[in-house]
C-alpha cells in the first residue's frame, strides 16, 4: 500500500512544498551561477531509472563547461581544476541536488531510494540487478547515502541499495529523509577525484 499508492503521493506533495517554499534561494542560487562562470544555469547527465530505463537528471551546474563528459567526479585526476568557485561550496552544501525535486514531480525519481547511477557505470548498475535495486525508483538521497556516500564501493552501495529496496516502508524513508538532513550541510561522504577516494579506502 506504502509503495504502491502512499509514496508517490507524499514525493509529489513534499517535493512541491519544498520548491516553492524554497524558490527564493532557487532564484539567488541561478543568479550566483550565472555571474561566477560562462554555461547555462543547469546540468542534465543521463542516467538509470527504474527497470534500467534513461532519463536525465538535473542539477545545478558546479563545473566548467569544459568538463569531460560522463565521467564521474570522483574518477577526475584534478577535479578542482574543473569545479567553479561557487560550485565547490554548492556541492560541499548538497545544493546543486535541489533541482531534482523537478525530477521528483516528472515521476524520474523518488525522493528517497537508490541514487541514480550514470548510464556508464556498469559494475554498479550489475551489481543492483543482483540485489534488485534497479526495480525501484532511484531517489534523490537513500540508505547509501546516509551510511558513507561517495566512501562506499560499489559493492557496498548495492548492497545498501538492495536492502533499502527489499524494505521499504514510510519509517525507512522518514529515517532516511532526516539523516539527510542532518548530513546535507556537512559535506560528509563526499570524495572529489581518484586520488581523494584511493585515501580514503586507504583509510577505511
Amino acid at each position: 500500500m506504502y509503495q504502491k499508492h502512499i509514496k508517490r503521493l507524499l514525493d509529489v506533495v513534499l517535493s512541491f512544498c519544498i520548491l516553492l517554499i524554497l524558490s527564493p534561494l532557487l532564484l539567488i542560487i541561478a543568479l550566483v551561477i550565472k555571474l561566477d562562470s560562462k554555461g547555462p544555469v543547469f546540468f542534465a547527465q543521463k542516467r538509470v531509472g527504474i527497470h534500467k530505463s534513461y532519463f536525465m537528471i538535473s542539477k545545478f551546474r558546479t563545473m566548467r563547461t569544459d568538463t569531460p563528459e560522463g565521467v564521474p567526479t570522483h574518477l577526475l585526476e584534478n577535479p578542482q581544476q574543473h569545479i567553479t568557485r561557487c560550485g565547490e561550496y554548492l556541492r560541499r552544501k548538497s545544493l546543486d541536488e535541489l533541482p531534482q525535486f523537478f525530477n521528483v514531480l516528472r515521476g524520474d525519481m523518488a525522493i528517497i531510494g537508490p541514487r541514480p547511477a550514470l548510464w556508464n557505470q556498469y559494475d554498479l548498475i550489475e551489481m543492483r540487478d543482483e540485489t534488485g535495486a534497479n526495480d525501484v525508483m532511484p531517489g534523490i538521497t537513500g540508505l547509501a547515502q546516509v551510511h558513507g556516500r561517495d566512501e562506499l564501493s560499489n559493492a557496498e552501495k548495492a548492497k545498501l541499495d538492495g536492502l533499502y529496496a527489499q524494505n521499504i516502508s514510510f519509517m525507512l524513508d522518514l529515517k532516511c529523509f532526516l539523516r539527510t538532513i542532518v548530513k546535507a550541510g556537512s559535506g560528509d561522504g563526499i570524495v572529489e577525484g581518484i586520488q581523494a577516494r584511493q585515501d580514503s579506502e586507504e583509510n577505511r
